[in-house]
């Protein structure tokens, strides 16, 4: 059975760093994209970052503060957060994408969250200011 679970999440004050970690069995991810999402009540589910083969996407939001890495041999994906806010307060999902999709621009990895196949159970971020 695949699969997904997070780790990692916490209470940490503004400026302060974090690092996710999560971890994939049931299949290895080398040609699937892995994202890191994040929800808050009332809101939709937004993608943070994705890893996969073919390049690496960052929301606006969190481009030079978040990196997200893999480490192929333990099947696992790290998300490293740096700079947090309390608008980073949320809890973060970790998904996997057996698929990819053709738009205007060429064929792309999984982006939106209807596109991921599995998910994580979260893990809470709280950003204390």
């Amino acid at each position: 059975e695949v699969q997904l679970v997070e780790s990692g999440g916490g209470l940490v004050q503004a400026g302060g760093s974090l690092r996710l970690s999560c971890a994939v069995s049931g299949f290895t991810f080398v040609d699937y994209a892995i994202g890191w999402f994040r929800q808050v009540p009332g809101k939709e589910r937004e993608r943070v970052a994705v890893l996969s083969t073919t390049g690496t996407y960052y929301a606006d939001s969190v481009k030079g503060r978040f990196t997200i890495s893999s480490d192929d041999a333990k099947n696992m994906v790290d998300l490293q957060m740096n700079n947090l806010k309390s608008e980073d307060t949320a809890i973060y999902y970790c998904g996997a994408a057996q698929r990819t999709f053709y738009r205007d621009g060429g064929l792309t990895p999984a982006i939106l969250p209807l596109e991921y196949d599995y998910w994580g159970q979260g893990t809470q971020v709280t950003i204390s200011s």
